[in-house]
């Protein structure tokens, strides 16, 4: 990437990006929300669709000028739904919370009851924790996964679920290693009245590629972020059956937002158009695939894994065998190149600032072109890491073998 005009125009910037460039082409990159969009993803980004105001939604626009905004939002509509099978998208939604909100405003009223799933168990914020303006403003109700096998366990599910009655069934995870039955979510909906919404923000590029079922035809509303296995920007979209269409957009403007970021909405067509092609299910089989072998390398050097290994882009890690904590292994990975996030254990005796586990994903290093032979040797640099948490002198010596094999998988070219 080339950035001469901020480097002209401000130093201090422009010395930050540098940095962070020799930080992402040095480092590993295992979180699992991160990804590296292509070039033309960027551009698209940094274009001049930054520029308009385009509040409505194409065809009728609150604003004059917005012929080839129209273009451009059509064309990521139409590449999403031939993406994901779906009937209707909305690509407005600003980000992944509030394409959340935007679904449960145009199906619930503040105090009616919300179920969704456990943030310590693999859920998220905006699925009814009681921080979250989703456990202030509705009447949240949480399931979580079965004790002894940490799986989703349905019949648990659709008990709470009659019970509690709920408008809106939330299903949909952060931190969960295994698929999701989606039908199996939809009938446990279908019997309680509720609608089905599925968040598919981690796995959305893992549907695209047929290494994970599809919420499509079962459920009813869908969102996602656009950037995690999807490999676009920071950005988010609804997707709904046809008979929902109206109450999703007008949930999403005028209800909840303005102006949509067009030059996100272009840069979701570009990423659109490239999820299309062969190749990328490639991609998506290959980052199941590094997913279990850096499981099985984890698992044979000591680790336990919660479920006992992955069937997605993810794994969660228990250290409480280790004598370190999620926080302690984040920042001891961290001085040994390795970027992780320290995470919740199911039924964890830990608080979230300081929990049993971390949470480790493999699409960033497979958008590299890392496979399997360089998940073995992470897991080794892991393995090393933990074990010498406490020699500074090694972590450094692992530091540098990490940027050996990364400068042999560049992420972006470094600026002249």
């Amino acid at each position: 990437m080339e950035y001469e005009h901020l480097r002209n125009a401000d130093e201090v910037v422009y010395e930050a990006m540098l940095k962070e460039i020799e930080r992402i082409n040095t480092s590993l990159e295992l979180i699992s929300s991160e990804n590296l969009p292509s070039k033309a993803t960027l551009e698209a980004l940094g274009s001049v669709f930054n520029d308009k105001y385009s509040e409505g939604y194409p065809g009728k626009r609150y604003y004059g000028g917005n012929k080839f905004i129209d273009v451009i939002e059509n064309l990521a509509i139409e590449r999403a739904k031939l993406l994901f099978g779906a009937e209707h998208v909305n690509v407005q939604p600003y980000s992944g919370s509030p394409a959340n909100m935007e679904v449960y405003l145009a199906f619930m009223n503040p105090g009616d009851t919300l179920m969704g799933m456990r943030l310590e168990h693999g859920g998220h914020l905006t699925h009814g924790h009681k921080v979250s303006f989703t456990g202030k403003l509705f009447n949240a109700v949480q399931y979580g996964v079965n004790r002894e096998t940490e799986l989703l366990d349905y019949d648990e599910i659709e008990k709470i679920a009659l019970e509690a009655k709920p408008k809106v069934i939330v299903c949909g995870t952060t931190a969960y290693p295994r698929q999701i039955d989606f039908k199996a979510f939809h009938e446990i909906a279908k019997k309680t009245e509720a609608i089905s919404m599925a968040d598919i923000a981690h796995i959305a590029g893992l549907i695209i590629g047929g290494v994970h079922q599809s919420p499509f035809p079962y459920v009813d509303v869908v969102t996602t972020t656009t950037h995690k296995t999807l490999r676009g920007p920071r950005g988010a979209m609804i997707m709904c059956k046809e008979k929902f269409a109206n109450a999703i957009d007008e949930a999403v403007f005028p209800g909840m937002q303005g102006g949509p970021h067009d030059h996100v909405t272009a840069a979701m067509a570009v990423a659109f158009g490239e999820a299309l092609k062969p190749e990328f299910k490639d991609y998506a089989r290959q980052v199941v695939k590094n997913a279990k072998a850096l499981a099985e390398s984890l698992m044979e050097n000591g680790f336990r894994l919660v479920t006992g290994g992955t069937d997605n882009h993810l794994m969660v890690v228990d250290l409480r065998n280790k004598g370190i904590t999620g926080k302690e292994a984040e920042a001891v990975l961290d001085s040994a190149g390795i970027s992780v996030n320290k995470n919740t254990i199911p039924f964890d005796l830990r608080k979230p600032f300081d929990p049993s586990g971390i949470r480790i994903g493999t699409p960033t290093v497979t958008t590299q072109g890392m496979k399997e032979e360089q998940m073995r040797q992470i897991g080794k640099f892991i393995t090393e890491a933990i074990d010498s948490k406490d020699d500074r002198k090694e972590l450094e010596q692992i530091q540098q073998r990490v940027k050996v094999l990364c400068q042999a998988f560049p992420a972006y070219p470094t600026p002249p």
